[in-house]
């Protein structure tokens, strides 16, 4: 079964090539892939992850403003029912030094994985790739168990 995912840059940032080289790199590895383009909203990742039963939600940004067009993001995942993986990745925070700290930061508001915008396409494909699939085993496993 094809897993969908939804991509896009959020907030007001307008940088388009790093998103067209992961929906490319996504759609090759098989993914289906729901590419929302440049300055989405967080009502559009979340109307469009509801509209196409996605798996996942990636959210670019390469701007430096991803933590205020990034606040109240889980929360509206979670009132619209919707159980994703959320990632995030780019230039997150202008001036950022310390990686760490903003990858820290980034889990603690809910991403399930943070990544910095020298990141190969493949190494957040291969970790998509088995985040998704221990997600089908731990519902597989509530499943049975319910």
């Amino acid at each position: 079964m094809t897993k969908t995912v939804i991509l896009g840059v959020i907030g007001s940032d307008a940088h388009v090539v790093g998103i067209t080289i992961l929906e490319q790199a996504l759609s090759a590895a098989g993914f289906d892939v729901v590419n929302l383009g440049v300055q989405s909203s967080q009502s559009e990742f979340v109307e469009a992850a509801e509209a196409n039963d996605a798996e996942a939600v990636l959210v670019s940004s390469l701007y430096g403003h991803a933590k205020q067009d990034c606040e109240g993001f889980h929360q509206r995942i979670a009132e619209a029912g919707l159980d994703v993986t959320t990632y995030i990745g780019g230039n997150l925070a202008v001036g950022q030094d310390d990686f760490e700290e903003t990858r820290s930061f980034f889990r603690k508001m809910g991403f399930d994985r943070v990544f910095d915008s020298e990141t190969d396409p493949e190494d957040a494909i291969a970790s998509l790739r088995a985040d998704l699939d221990m997600r089908s085993t731990e519902r597989e496993g509530q499943t049975v168990s319910a």
